[in-house]
């Protein structure tokens, strides 16, 4: 993705707390939530996790607007800080940014609790911080233990269960990108999908190639012919990829085009008394939003 793609600017810069201003006010009921409580726990334990939101600097008034993380804000106040790191977002609109914003990702996330032991913290103080079961901290330090470089960058910026790593794992590095790639196209980074790949994967694209995949209720010969036909989807899929670009450019073409078509009322009027089924696909095709429509 790139930067123009961002409702922020994606490096996070330091900004002192005093230099912020609220754009609205925390109710008092929020300040003395469960919610604030675990916020407040997590920061002292780990820091802060997800960077606060601001506006560009006014000049004038020579401070940032914050946009999003006041409960955050405010515990940084309590525990003492005097500055803290912020995105800054392009567009004062919140709106804007509350619609494009991109949250933490599961390897951002990995990366700080890392340097969270790093530091000390317990794996016990970790998961009573972010009010997570212990064995989840552990699935989260250990998340990338076993997985390629190709297929870590392709998953840097994404957010799924800390439960697809083990199953990545029993991949070799090449399978492990073409099972990423196929997630991310198809938009399912689920524990789910890696399973039923896990099961298409040949055996010699396992990293333990001598021990045979076993799942209940499927025969030897049902794998291998689930194997031969998802190694077809895969291939059938690729080459949908490859053609979506264009089938999206034609598309939007097209939808400009019956759109200023649509505008003229004489055009209108003939439509609706000699093809009122092209009428409506014509508008049909004008809204739809996307391929699937």
């Amino acid at each position: 993705m790139t930067d123009s793609h961002l409702g922020f600017i994606p490096e996070p810069i330091t900004v002192p707390l005093d230099k912020l201003l609220p754009s609205h006010q925390v109710p008092e009921r929020l300040a003395h939530s469960k919610k604030f409580k675990q916020i407040l726990s997590s920061i002292n334990a780990v820091g802060l996790i997800e960077p606060l939101t601001i506006t560009k600097l006014n000049k004038a008034s020579g401070v940032h607007l914050l946009l999003d993380g006041h409960l955050r804000m405010l515990a940084l106040q309590d525990l003492g800080f005097t500055d803290a790191p912020c995105l800054v977002a392009k567009d004062d609109e919140r709106y804007t940014y509350n619609n494009r914003i991109n949250r933490l990702s599961t390897i951002q996330e990995h990366y700080m609790i890392r340097r969270a032991v790093e530091r000390g913290v317990t794996a016990e103080r970790l998961a009573k911080s972010l009010n997570i079961d212990i064995e989840h901290v552990a699935k989260k330090i250990k998340l990338l233990d076993g997985i390629c470089a190709e297929a870590i960058g392709l998953l840097k910026d994404r957010t799924f269960s800390a439960s697809l790593s083990p199953i990545l794992r029993k991949l070799k590095p090449t399978r492990q990108i073409e099972c990423v790639e196929l997630m991310i196209a198809s938009n399912n980074l689920t524990v789910p999908y890696a399973q039923a790949l896990l099961a298409a994967t040949p055996t010699n694209m396992l990293i333990r190639e001598t021990i045979a995949k076993k799942i209940k209720g499927v025969s030897a010969e049902q794998m291998i012919k689930m194997e031969h036909e998802m190694a077809n989807l895969e291939g059938q899929y690729k080459i949908i990829e490859q053609s979506y670009g264009q089938d999206v450019l034609n598309l939007v073409l097209a939808k400009g085009y019956l759109a200023k078509l649509l505008e003229n009322e004489t055009v209108i009027r003939y439509l609706s008394a000699n093809h009122p089924d092209f009428l409506r696909e014509f508008s049909s095709i004008t809204e739809a939003t996307g391929l699937d429509q």
